[in-house]
């Protein structure tokens, strides 16, 4: 009995990690905005792939392992980047934040601004 552990625990992994990137994309539709859209989808990327690693390092299989930690790299290197040149790219173009009490620090759009 004590032979399977790994495998269920690997498969407890993997739903989890499917679970919160579907939880993400739930917050992507659900958002008001560009800006906490990209917020849901990044971490959910980030949360899910470290849950989808930690799956296939139970295995055991070195191949599967190495394999595994090259995607978890590049995603994790590439979703934060994206997300912000996504954001910085929204930003300069004058997309303004829908969410009900969000502050823009940088004082460029003011509250007069009828956009």
């Amino acid at each position: 009995m004590l032979g399977d552990l790994p495998l269920w625990l690997a498969d407890a992994l993997v739903v989890l990690g499917v679970t919160i990137m579907t939880i993400g994309v739930y917050g992507v539709i659900r958002m008001p905005d560009l800006y906490t859209q990209l917020h849901a989808a990044s971490k959910s990327v980030f949360v899910g792939v470290v849950s989808l690693c930690f799956a296939s390092i139970v295995t055991g299989d070195v191949a599967i392992v190495a394999r595994v930690f090259l995607i978890a790299v590049l995603l994790l290197l590439t979703t934060p980047v994206s997300a912000h040149v996504i954001a910085r790219g929204a930003y300069l173009e004058g997309q303004r934040m829908e969410t009900p009490g969000a502050i823009d620090e940088s004082g460029q759009h003011r509250a007069s601004d009828p956009r």
